[in-house]
């Protein structure tokens, strides 16, 4: 079947907002576009082609300021990265065995989890030990591919210390530009991936740039308290409406 065709208008008008808005949030933050973006695509979509369609729009919009992200990036970056590639087909492998309206609970509980991390008393600056380090990647590469939300664990381990906001946001940036090439290397190797999905993720693409750059701009414009305070809203709001869309 026709992947756009598949889909009403409305759903592909909905999926349109929902990168817009989430690619401002991903711009502001350096975070959010995955975990704000596949809750509500996996309400207009299948929770497979949201998935796969979230990882193909943040392999687009990393790629386009990949230099900015690997200057600024912490070398931690890397091996969260690392361990997300290696992890992540596991969790994609369940995905495709589940059923739609189990994958949706679960990424609504996984939305809600980062909300709960996040809340977590501010650490030191200096970069945590290899085994939390390690366990960062090993749940986010689950979470990637079974989500498609390296997030939930890694925003509070970058957000959640005592580092300029701009290394925290490229380090996550990085990462969320990283982790979905496993996703999408998953899909096709288990050949449930539609590379329709891509052809969507183009028309879609200038809505995440709009939105990004929209972003970014009033990053600058908000102080460092309030940047920290915006992105645990942001996690809140997510939670609360993928558990309110699921009731």
């Amino acid at each position: 079947m026709d992947l756009l065709s598949a889909y009403s208008g409305v759903q592909l008008a909905a999926a349109l907002f929902a990168a817009l808005g989430s690619a401002f949030v991903r711009g502001l933050t350096g975070f959010g576009m995955a975990i704000l973006l596949v809750p509500i695509l996996a309400l207009a979509l299948t929770p497979l082609d949201a998935v796969l369609l979230a990882n193909f729009l943040s392999v687009f919009i990393g790629l386009s300021e990949i230099v900015r992200l690997v200057r600024g990036a912490e070398r931690s970056a890397w091996v969260i990265a690392g361990i997300v590639l290696l992890v992540a087909p596991l969790g994609f492998l369940a995905l495709s065995v589940t059923t739609p309206a189990i994958a949706r609970l679960v990424i609504a509980l996984i939305a809600f989890s980062a909300f709960l991390a996040v809340l977590l008393p501010r650490r030191p600056a200096t970069t945590p030990g290899a085994l939390t380090t390690g366990s960062v990647g090993l749940v986010s590469g689950l979470m990637t591919g079974y989500a498609g939300m390296p997030g939930p664990p890694v925003v509070p381990y970058y957000v959640g210390r005592d580092i300029p906001r701009e290394t925290a946001k490229a380090s996550m940036m990085l990462i969320f530009t990283i982790a979905p090439l496993a996703g999408l290397a998953s899909g096709a190797v288990l050949e449930v991936l539609d590379w329709q999905v891509a052809i969507l993720a183009a028309l879609l693409f200038p809505a995440v740039l709009l939105g990004n750059w929209l972003g970014n701009k009033a990053s600058g414009r908000v102080s460092d308290p309030a940047w920290r305070t915006i992105v645990g809203l942001i996690l809140a709001g997510a939670a609360i409406a993928a558990f309110v869309k699921l009731v």
